[in-house]
């Protein structure tokens, strides 16, 4: 599998996400495009339409969902209700659903956002998550049958997440990094009373899967960030040291997708025959290993149901999400209907495996949840995540277009174009770096986005080299290479805007959170007069010191990350002259930044520096402080404030109007 460090995934609904020199010929399948999308252009505006604008916290009020683990049992003993997340009172709390989609709230979290896990196999009690302000230090407990909450991981820093059930029901599996910081060792506790054991002491692998029936254990282990391996441990064996099972010379990237119900093979990824992931099986008693899914694109993901019968997989085609549930018994795939075109994706069985519930995501409507009868395929929707007041009619589907970068190399991208947009009224436009490094903007809702487009600003989601879901050469173009020529990916997404009829050429700006957001602070240094504005959310300012400062449960991808970006004790010159920190006198354009308090991957301390060295050298710089937010936002109001704040900035700096904060944007953040 491809893998690279993520300093974000997923902020206001959109996955924002730190290879190989690029030579003078790149292989046809590391863009990977039939030649029409490579030619493809946008459609141009023909003549103004009227749209109305709405302010962020409609577009917020958009209902959040995501259903309970996969690992877990999603759907309730006995009556079938649906276990899932739901941000409906603002903040992420575990709620069921039943087959109308009444909604029963399972915690009342006003703080800290509560993530539904599992139901108990033969009870209503659940498994749900939670950290405390965004820090990422992640508990696991008991929701009580009488709604109260058990904490089974305490401890000040200590860190741990459900891995999943043995298939008697008896059994389940949390991990922890409480013996050691750096690594997650593996803990069985009955589901009776709580008491546990460990059963693996891990020595910093990543633990990937349990196979249903307990007994093998699948790890992995980036050697680089090109190279990783999987090892298998077999707990009724005498000898239960993990075993290499993905011996290979060169780089080769290996990573687990899941066991088979039946717990005798092991599906996992490999890019080891071409540019993208592959899914092959292993027999995990003779060792022989067979292809299973291959395709033009990244195999995603793939899983089994919990009987074997069905088999879900997923191929991220050209910045999509292609399911297919495929019927074992007939080898056909399951045709659902009565769903919207857009992106099917979290699929769970229920008990009997006779309905799943899953969700659907467009462009235009945020991820509804949906359930389905697998002997028709016929779909119920189950939940309206977009407001009333909202006209669908109003937002925009993004085009999937391609851009030359200064060196030929085509550079895909997630286009929206503001429908008031014309060659009579251009409109300013704004380049969004997503987050990672190696992340990748992708089609789907965006409350973030569908504010700033409905507010006259076109966006280019520009999937700079390094950005995953295009092949392991265009993945691997940016090592040691950051803020350079993948930099330059981002300063020719100007020059594409430029030509785009609609699009006014001289005022375009850049925005993105995370790695993204560093690329807008390097942009606004090392090319300070190439966007007319910056909008900087939580980004990488001086990589020196994120890189001393990982995280202690970040331990096992540190070499894989130093790998890419640099070790700081030896390359210590290069990570200074792409930090923009030191660079910060060079910054002349307009900045917004916005930081949370609690971040534990990018410290506030980043923002800060840059920030008051900026405005030392005279910029004009806005600065928005989140005290009760980590990497990212988990509050509506929030994320609300945030969106005001890019669109009143760029009114202000971009489009030249008078700012105007809108009356319903509230928030506790400090604004300096």
């Amino acid at each position: 599998m491809q893998l690279k460090w993520t300093l974000l995934i997923g902020a206001s609904a959109l996955v924002m996400a730190c290879a190989q020199t690029p030579g003078e010929d790149i292989p046809d399948e590391a863009v990977t495009t039939p030649e029409e999308d490579i030619e493809q252009v946008v459609e141009e505006p023909t003549e103004t339409a009227t749209v109305q604008e709405y302010p962020a916290a409609l577009f917020h009020e958009t209902i959040s969902w995501g259903l309970g683990s996969n690992n877990g049992y999603v759907f309730s003993h006995e009556d079938g209700d649906i276990l899932a997340s739901t941000d409906e009172t603002g903040i992420f709390n575990a709620v069921t659903l039943d087959e109308a989609g009444a909604v029963t709230a399972l915690t009342m979290s006003d703080d800290n956002a509560v993530y539904a896990q599992s139901f108990f196999p033969q009870d209503d009690r659940v498994l749900v998550t939670s950290d405390s302000g965004g820090n990422e230090i992640y508990h696991v407990y008991v929701r009580e049958e009488d709604g109260t909450l058990t904490d089974l991981t305490p401890g000040e820093e200590v860190r741990a997440s459900f891995v999943g059930w043995r298939d008697d029901g008896e059994v389940f599996y949390v991990q922890t990094n409480e013996r050691d910081p750096q690594t997650n060792d593996l803990y069985e506790y009955s589901a009776a009373d709580y008491s546990r054991k460990m059963i693996f002491e891990n020595d910093g692998k990543d633990i990937a899967d349990v196979s249903p029936d307990g007994r093998w254990l699948a790890l992995s282990k980036e050697r680089t960030n090109a190279d990783s391996n999987i090892f298998l441990v077999d707990f009724l064996a005498d000898d239960q040291t993990p075993e290499l099972i993905t011996g290979h010379e060169g780089d080769i990237s290996y990573g687990v997708y899941d066991f088979t119900a039946d717990s005798e093979t092991l599906i996992y990824a490999t890019n080891e025959y071409g540019e993208f992931n592959q899914a092959w099986t292993y027999n995990l008693v003779s060792g022989e290993k067979n292809p299973l899914i291959e395709a033009d694109w990244d195999v995603s993901f793939v899983f089994d149901s919990p009987t074997g019968r069905y088999l879900v997989s997923a191929i991220n085609a050209d910045a999509v999400t292609e399911l297919t549930i495929t019927d074992n018994e007939t080898g056909e795939a399951v045709e659902l209907t009565n769903i919207p075109d857009g992106e099917v994706g979290q699929v769970r069985f229920n008990r009997d495996e006779s309905e799943i519930a899953f969700g659907v995501n467009t462009d235009t409507s945020p991820f509804n949840l949906y359930l389905a009868d697998l002997d028709d395929g016929e779909a119920t929707r189950l939940t309206d995540a977009l407001p009333d007041a909202i006209d669908e009619d109003d937002l925009v589907t993004a085009e999937i277009v391609r851009y030359e970068s200064f060196d030929g190399l085509e550079i895909p991208a997630v286009f929206y174009m503001p429908k008031q947009a014309s060659a009579d009224n251009p409109v300013p436009a704004l380049v969004w770096v997503h987050g990672g490094p190696g992340g990748q903007t992708t089609k789907g809702y965006s409350a973030t986005i569908q504010h700033l487009v409905n507010h006259g600003y076109a966006v280019l989601g520009a999937n700079n080299r390094g950005s995953s879901g295009y092949g392991k050469t265009f993945f691997h173009m940016d090592d040691r290479n950051h803020g350079e020529k993948d930099l330059q990916d981002i300063v020719y997404g100007r020059t594409y805007l430029e030509g785009v009829e609609g699009i006014d050429p001289d005022k375009i700006g850049i925005i993105g959170g995370s790695y993204g957001g560093f690329m807008v602070a390097a942009a606004l240094t090392s090319e300070p007069d190439v966007f007319d504005v910056g909008v900087d959310i939580f980004g990488v300012t001086n990589w020196v010191r994120t890189l001393e400062s990982i995280p202690p449960w970040w331990g096992s991808f540190r070499d894989a990350l130093y790998d890419e970006m640099g070790d700081p004790a030896t390359d210590e010159e290069r990570l200074r002259r792409i930090s923009p920190l030191f660079h910060a006198d060079q910054i002349t354009k307009p900045l917004l930044v916005i930081q949370g308090a609690n971040d534990p991957r990018v410290l506030k301390v980043e923002s800060d520096e840059l920030v008051e060295a900026a405005r030392e050298n005279g910029a004009t710089v806005e600065y928005v402080v989140f005290p009760d937010e980590g990497h990212g936002f988990q509050k509506r109001e929030n994320r609300i404030t945030a969106s005001e704040a890019y669109v009143d900035f760029l009114n202000t700096y971009l489009k030249g109007e008078p700012e105007q904060q809108d009356a319903d944007a509230g928030g506790d953040n400090a604004v300096e």
